[in-house]
């Protein structure tokens, strides 16, 4: 199965080809460029530079969420255009799980973290055993405190990343009750390789179901600012 991944749930630009035997070609950019103006050039460059025909393509797996509504839009758009022409499925990746899939066979606890704003983050709990990827509390929007009451309760070394790490390391740092470790540079943020091995796997187990470009929607998690507004409008109109 030979799949393209597309990450854009952050200010990091990710696109891979992964096949069952091997990350075939990864570009990544952690740069304030926009989404809609790297994802396709990207994907063009590692096309070009592999040789890789996208007719041989058997699906395109993408960072489903949570993450920046405006990224995930970009990236949810990209999946669906490309889907539709190469009459081919999409498989979606919780965007959490595939950054804590990057810590293949780790011991410790695996907790990624994205700034949510409004004092929250967007997070999860993972672990292995052996060679078994295990979601202990799956992704959600919640504040540091109830973060890191989760992550004391279970008294197990843990290893954190994410661009929610340096938002909320202060706070981590002063509540956090077990050895925690910071991920280095090249695991700290979104990566396209890790959300088309996730695909890979997850697709393997029944654990996601491809589905047909007009399907696919972002999962937000959480309502968007622009929403949230309407809605604070919309009520005090009723008062009045």
């Amino acid at each position: 199965m030979q799949i393209l991944a597309i990450d854009s749930s952050s200010l990091v630009a990710s696109a891979a080809i992964v096949t069952e035997e091997k990350l075939l070609a990864e570009y990544t950019t952690d740069f304030k460029k926009t989404h809609s103006q790297t994802l396709l050039p990207m994907i063009d460059a590692i096309t070009s530079m592999t040789g890789f025909d996208l007719k041989d393509l058997d699906a395109i797996a993408v960072a489903a969420g949570p993450g920046s509504f405006t990224g995930l839009r970009i990236g949810s758009a990209t999946a669906k255009g490309l889907a539709q022409a190469l009459e081919i499925p999409i498989l979606p990746v919780p965007t959490v799980d595939a950054m804590a899939y990057h810590f293949f066979g780790t011991q410790m606890l695996i907790c990624p973290l994205m700034d949510a704003r409004r004092d929250q983050v967007y997070t999860g709990l993972y672990r292995f055993r052996q060679d078994a990827f295990e979601t202990v509390w799956p992704q959600c929007a919640v504040s540091a405190k109830a973060l890191a009451e989760q992550i004391n309760m279970r008294k197990e070394p843990v290893i954190l990343n994410g661009e929610g790490v340096p938002v909320q390391l202060e706070y981590l740092q002063a509540h956090l009750q077990v050895p925690f470790f910071v991920a280095p540079p090249h695991v700290a943020r979104q990566r396209a390789g890790s959300v088309g091995a996730l695909a890979l796997s997850y697709f393997r187990q029944g654990k996601i179901t491809p589905e047909e470009a007009w399907q696919h929607k972002p999962e937000y998690l959480r309502v968007s600012q622009a929403e949230r507004e309407r809605k604070e409008k919309g009520a005090e109109s009723d008062e009045h």
